[in-house]
């Protein structure tokens, strides 16, 4: 079955200039939306504290769990619904780190069913110490930093055969973020400093289908984090896991367009990059959508189907595909003619 016809000719190239004012126009509601919002809604796993799940088998309103954990202490916890309304769970979450959990369960179940005259389940409790949830915050900023800056080694080398200037520039970046983390300097503004200093030096150093790449998967990480944030949704460990399925998958479409820039690249020497880069995208448009529908067909089923577990995770990677496909076609390739048409003018 043909899906799309080889014979297409989308003038995809033609409308850069109005998908970047797109693109410009979520990352900048994104950002708003952290600002107002103070940062990202971190979970139990980043912000530190105790998370309880609970279930009864009837109904039972969320004033009259509050009021049983007024009695044990935990008045300003947060409870809400967690998945249907039919399956009566609930979650807890408190900034209140705990030492035992088995005389803490107790303690709880026993509360409540004063509180709400019914029979309730401790489902889970998961606690995090403050510190432990510091560390894993700063380790999982390092996880995506390292991971975009040796993605340029390999589109650079493989792309550019610009090995050792794309690899002696990363090795230069990840030690000035090593030597400046052990002082007490903020991880987050660090790791914002790092990538703007990499990208300036990807754009000295000519590096355009690095660029190209790292603006794409900067952009799909924004966009993804700014969703959540719009949406008020919790950043956990899965969230993060998300986020690099996220940067693997953007990736893996971003080189099947790149590898055709290459082979088009030799097959019409004499044509402009405009040309080449717009029929490498029509090329291999009917991949990306096949492999983009086929991953959006799994995720929403996780999504609808998964349960609360995974509900959050499957949601990010729902907008991540989605966003992964657009910035693979309108993003990574023009950011290449971008810095070819400055090439020429220097």
């Amino acid at each position: 079955m043909q899906f799309i016809k080889s014979n297409i000719n989308i003038d995809f190239i033609g409308k850069r200039k109005i998908a970047f004012g797109i693109s410009l126009g979520m990352i900048l509601i994104s950002i708003l939306s952290l600002i107002l919002h103070g940062g990202p809604r971190y979970g139990v796993d980043f912000a530190g504290g105790t998370l309880i799940q609970i279930k009864f088998q009837e109904p039972v309103s969320v004033k009259k769990i509050k009021a049983g954990l007024r009695k044990v202490n935990l008045g300003k916890s947060s409870v809400q619904l967690f998945g249907s309304k039919r399956e009566n769970e609930y979650l807890i979450r408190t900034d209140r780190s705990v030492m035992s959990i088995q005389g803490f369960s107790s303690e709880i179940a026993e509360a409540l069913k004063l509180s709400t005259g019914k029979d309730v389940e401790i489902r889970r409790i998961e606690m995090v110490g403050p510190q432990v949830g510091k560390d894993l915050r700063e380790k999982a900023l390092f996880a995506m930093f390292y991971a975009l800056l040796f993605i340029t080694i390999y589109i650079s080398g493989r792309f550019e055969l610009k090995w050792f200037t794309s690899g002696g520039m990363t090795a230069g970046l990840i030690g000035a973020v090593y030597l400046l983390s052990l002082f007490d300097v903020s991880i987050p503004f660090l790791m914002a400093a790092a990538l703007v200093v990499a990208l300036f030096l990807f754009w000295v150093l000519d590096l355009k289908y690095a660029m190209g790449a790292i603006v794409a998967l900067i952009h799909d990480v924004l966009i993804t984090v700014g969703i959540f944030s719009i949406f008020d949704k919790e950043f956990t460990l899965p969230i993060i896991a998300a986020l690099l399925t996220i940067i693997g998958y953007s990736l893996n479409d971003t080189i099947i367009v790149f590898d055709r820039i290459r082979e088009n690249s030799r097959k019409y020497p004499r044509n402009p990059l405009h040309f080449i880069i717009n029929r490498s995208v029509n090329e291999t448009l009917s991949r990306t959508i096949l492999t983009s529908l086929t991953t959006l067909i799994v995720v929403v089923s996780l999504f609808v189907l998964g349960g609360g577990i995974i509900h959050d995770f499957a949601f990010a990677m729902m907008v991540g595909v989605i966003v992964g496909t657009y910035s693979s076609i309108y993003v990574a390739s023009p950011v290449i003619i971008a810095l070819g048409q400055r090439t020429k003018r220097s």
